[in-house]
Parts: C-alpha cells; sequence; structure tokens
C-alpha cells in the first residue's frame, strides 16, 4: 500500500458544519422587534397628539369657560363667533398675504444660498455651518435681537444707525403701523432663522443630480447658467421644491414666537395663533371657542397645502413631471 493511502486512512474525517442555531424566542420575532422600538413613539405621539387634537375638536362643540371640561353643548356657535371676529378672521387674511410673499422669497433665496455653496471650491463645509447656524437660535431670542438691538427704534440701533448715514430720520419700526414698517423686522428675522434649514435640503437635492445630464446638454450646446439650470437643475428639484412650499406654508401660518415678542402691546399685525392664545388664555379664558379657532386654522392650512401640492403635482408620481 502506498504512502498516499496511508495517509487518506490514517487522516481524520473532516467535521461535519453543525446546523446553524434557529433564532428562537422573542428576539428573533420581527413583529415584537418592530412594536419595541416603535411602541413608544405611538404611545407618545397618541398622548400629546391626537388626543389633544380629538379633545379640542370635541370641545370647540361645548360651551368651555375657565375649564377644559364641556359645560353645556352649543353645537356650532363657538364656529360662527370665531367666523364673525374680525380680528381673527382679519389675522387668518393678513396672514394669507404673509404666506403669498414670505413662502417663495425663503424658496428663492434658500435655493440662491444652496447653488452658491455648492459651486464653491473651497471651504464649502464652512460656509454651509454658517448659513445653518441660524436654525439652532431659538425664534424668541432672534425676536428680541432684533426688536432691542437692530430695529430698536431709537438712534443707537443698528439700521437706525445706518439710515443716519445717509441722513434718513429714525424710524420707530415696532411702533407705528402705518406705514408697516414691523413686516420688514418680521420678514427679515424670518427669512434669516429659516433659510439655512432649508438650504441644506436644497444641497442635497442638487449633489443627487446625476453630472451626466450637464454633460449631455453641453454636448447638445446648452449653455451654462439660465439654460442648464431652468432646464435641468429646477426639474430635478421639483419634488425638494414641493416639499419645502408646502413645510413653509404650515409655518407662516403657524408663526407665534415672533410676533408675540415683537407686537406684544400691539393690536395690529397678529397671527392666528396669537389670536387663539388670546382668546384662550386671555381674560375671559373662552378655550371652546379658541377650540372651534384652532380647528378653523387646521382646516385652512390642510386645504392651502393640499391645493400647493395639487398645482406642483406632488404625490402624483413620474408621470407628472
Amino acid at each position: 500500500m502506498s504512502t498516499t493511502s496511508e495517509l487518506d486512512l490514517t487522516s481524520p474525517a473532516p467535521a461535519k458544519a453543525s446546523p446553524a442555531r434557529s433564532r428562537r424566542g422573542l428576539r428573533g420575532n420581527s413583529t415584537f422587534n418592530f412594536w419595541l422600538f416603535t411602541g413608544p413613539f405611538l404611545i407618545g405621539l397618541a398622548i400629546f397628539i391626537y388626543v389633544p387634537i380629538g379633545w379640542s375638536v370635541y370641545l370647540s362643540f361645548f360651551e368651555a369657560r375657565f375649564t377644559v371640561t364641556p359645560e353645556k353643548f352649543i353645537g356650532l356657535d363657538n364656529y360662527r363667533h370665531m367666523l364673525t371676529n374680525d380680528d381673527f378672521v382679519g389675522s387668518l387674511g393678513t396672514f394669507t398675504v404673509f404666506a403669498a410673499f414670505i413662502v417663495p422669497t425663503t424658496w428663492a433665496l434658500s435655493l440662491g444660498l444652496a447653488l452658491l455653496v455648492n459651486r464653491l471650491r473651497f471651504m464649502r463645509a464652512f460656509f454651509r455651518s454658517v448659513f445653518f447656524l441660524p436654525t439652532a437660535v431659538s425664534y424668541v431670542a432672534a425676536a428680541l435681537i432684533w426688536k432691542m438691538s437692530i430695529f430698536s427704534g431709537v438712534r443707537f440701533g443698528l439700521m437706525n444707525t445706518v439710515l443716519g448715514w445717509f441722513g434718513i430720520e429714525n424710524i420707530a419700526w415696532l411702533a407705528d403701523p402705518n406705514p408697516p414698517w414691523y413686516w420688514l423686522v418680521i420678514v427679515s428675522a424670518r427669512l434669516w432663522l429659516q433659510s439655512g434649514f432649508y438650504m441644506i435640503l436644497f444641497i442635497a437635492a442638487l449633489q443627487n443630480i446625476p453630472a451626466e445630464l450637464y454633460e449631455a446638454a453641453a454636448i447638445d450646446g446648452a449653455k451654462r447658467g439660465w439654460q442648464t439650470f431652468r432646464y435641468i437643475t429646477l426639474p430635478q428639484l421639483r419634488a425638494t421644491s414641493t416639499a419645502v412650499i408646502l413645510l413653509l406654508l404650515v409655518a407662516a401660518y403657524q408663526a407665534f414666537d415672533e410676533f408675540y415678542n415683537l407686537l406684544d402691546k400691539t393690536t395690529w399685525g397678529r397671527p392666528p395663533l396669537v389670536e387663539l392664545y388670546l382668546k384662550a388664555l386671555g381674560e375671559n379664558q373662552d378655550y371652546g371657542a379658541g377650540s372651534a379657532g384652532a380647528v378653523i386654522l387646521t382646516v385652512l392650512i390642510c386645504a392651502v397645502t393640499l391645493f400647493q401640492g395639487r398645482l406642483m403635482g406632488f404625490g402624483r408620481g413620474d408621470e407628472s413631471k
């Protein structure tokens, strides 16, 4: 017998691989793991969001003064009261105009900043951080800075100092509603606070545009600049633009902090949330009417956002492009 045969006979047989142990118990249950991780979030969402919304809708059909407990069913009287309240209806109209101005302005500024930062060859991360940093500032803190330092209304304020260099008299930015200089204060503060966040969204969308599209356009003779922006960049940003506009619309109607701190002692220029705050937590503390106003505002926001989404083709898929 050859040496090779002896080696074959004496060599031990290879050990068989042990079968993989099946994952048993709760740890291997995907359904259990799903509810384990999402359950706390869903419970918090139900307790702090859905239950208060349902209770507010229920409370809007009752008379409830100085208490959140329903006292007397009055049907739609709270809705009639709010829809005939000049202050509340006026705030809805005023902020519809405000949204029609602030939304496209913020969209254009955010997109412009994104295009500039995305084209930088150096220090891109630095400028991206600089423009995004105001997003972390509290609206209350920003409103106080704008009110007490930049647009203070005295000759030592920053804006009045700059205007004084050109021989322009001091302007009481937040004292006189005619002309409405306070809109310049509010709009500038909101642009400073919001533009950086939406700039980041646009930068992410710009980085996802295939470079082959620009190369093909260059081969076809398209000029860099307006032509490529109009026919390539802007269509590729359609989904992001729609989402940004919807977020801006909701944010415009939910404005509260800067208006409450800038126009705290005035009766003009109040947003709907300030009117509802004063209605529910003011002298009369009419929680029923305040809840009805909140429902009206919610319906208005939903109607405006749905109209805007349908106008821009949101949710209709690729066939809408």
